[in-house]
């Protein structure tokens, strides 16, 4: 235990007194999300998504939907339930949800008096919903008066709901502390590791009664400090600048943090593993890590990628975690509903872990 202790220390004294990493390590995260935050981070999308519920069923709902469906301006979600159209609301998924209820087609015959057509809206994002409840108005409009001559049959009835008002910065924050995360602990302890080989620090540990066990947990224990410090540094700047706030639980915030540099610290170690020497060892974090900046929702949703990437993109740990992170902060989800998330970064520590010990070499 002394040994442990004695190597967790001189780790972060060596932190410490590299200050140039230690600083841009920290500075380069916050500069990006600085840059994006402020140039396209606080307005909202104008994007107009519209969910669509038809309980009716009937071929005059059916050619209701094919008019929306028609118009080039908006794009429409089919849902089955009305329930998880409100749920889109709230979470900022969609911006309206148009419900046609059942017997539309049955009053519609009897054209004694309007029909109420629910329209439901993001009451905090009133801009957007404005638009579309325009856009909305208009194409009702236009079919009613093409029904009954001119006759207003079907009417929009406004509903309000109270939803999440999610900014591009807000989505952005989670996923720059996922990057700095991954960036840190693969490209940091693939050199790392690989530096000491090189100068034979490795070998003389390796001729004492040092334990491999205990060098790696030292290791991650150094690491857990730094770079928690670091990402809950990042949040609390972006607090400060951007008035983003920890909506869900903090305990499952830094749970989530301490997963996320577990997972990437194994990687990291099976890359030291399999590098010859630190020159080689940087090449090949940065061949693993750059793909994942793109495909991992560091930047924008994943559900924006292509059919074909989404397999790949579901098993990538980074994407995993910057949906944990999300999930957390802007939407507050319990810890308990994040199940696939951590499994899979568990997935990635557990094989992680065992892989790097069976590349991983002294000397």
């Amino acid at each position: 235990m002394r040994a442990y202790w004695q190597l967790t220390l001189a780790q972060l004294r060596i932190f410490a007194r590299n200050k140039q990493v230690l600083f841009f390590t920290l500075l380069f995260p916050i500069i990006l999300m600085l840059a994006l935050g402020s140039f396209i981070g606080g307005g909202n999308s104008i994007d107009l998504t519209i969910g669509l519920v038809n309980d009716d069923k009937t071929d005059a709902s059916k050619d209701l939907e094919k008019l929306f469906y028609e118009n080039e301006g908006i794009e429409i979600i089919d849902y089955e339930k009305q329930g998880v159209g409100k749920e889109a609301i709230e979470n900022g998924d969609i911006q309206l949800l148009i419900e046609i209820p059942k017997g539309y087609e049955e009053n519609l015959q009897k054209a004694d008096q309007p029909f109420s057509l629910p329209v439901y809206y993001n009451e905090k994002n009133l801009t957007t919903s404005e638009l579309g409840l325009t856009v909305v108005n208009g194409i009702i409009d236009q079919y009613s008066k093409d029904l009954v001559d001119y006759q207003p049959l079907v009417a929009v009835e406004k509903i309000g709901i109270e939803a999440l008002n999610i900014r591009y910065v807000d989505f952005l924050v989670p996923g720059i502390v996922a990057m700095m995360i991954m960036s840190n602990n693969m490209n940091g302890v693939a050199g790392q590791i690989s530096a000491w080989r090189e100068r034979g620090i490795l070998r003389r540990m390796q001729g004492t009664r040092l334990k491999a066990s205990t060098f790696i947990a030292a290791q991650i224990t150094a690491r857990l400090f730094l770079n928690g410090t670091q990402a809950l540094l990042v949040v609390l700047i972006a607090n400060l600048i951007f008035k983003i706030d920890v909506v869900g639980s903090w305990l499952a915030l830094i749970f989530f943090i301490v997963l996320g540099t577990l997972a990437f610290m194994s990687l990291g170690f099976i890359i030291a593993g399999i590098a010859k020497n630190p020159e080689s060892a940087g090449p090949i974090a940065g061949f693993v890590t750059f793909p994942m900046l793109f495909l991992g929702g560091v930047f924008f949703p994943i559900s924006n990628m292509p059919d074909f990437i989404q397999p790949i993109v579901k098993v990538l740990p980074i994407a995993h975690l910057s949906s944990a992170l999300r999930e957390t902060m802007n939407i507050g989800t319990p810890f308990l509903d994040l199940g696939t998330e951590t499994l899979i970064l568990g997935a990635w520590l557990v094989g992680g872990f065992a892989l790097a010990s069976y590349v991983f070499k002294w000397e």
